[in-house]
């Protein structure tokens, strides 16, 4: 029996970790393609602003589709 509990504790931090990861990742990717933006169109730091903020929304729902994953 506490094989079975370590194997389902090992299973939902691993959907934490990725959560946590894909959230990271998302704001991360966002910023850069915010930042290469405002680069093209020299409009500093507005494209920037929205790729972190558009960063953040994809990344808490794809946060919270992956928490949910794990009740």
């Amino acid at each position: 029996m506490p094989d079975r509990d370590n194997e389902e504790v090992n299973r939902k931090s691993a959907i934490v970790y990725g959560a946590v990861f894909a959230i990271l990742i998302s704001i991360v990717s966002f910023l850069l393609v915010g930042w290469g933006l405002d680069k093209l169109f020299k409009t500093t730091p507005w494209m920037l602003v929205g790729g972190i903020v558009l960063g953040t929304i994809v990344g808490f729902i794809q946060f919270v589709r992956l928490i949910s994953r794990a009740s």
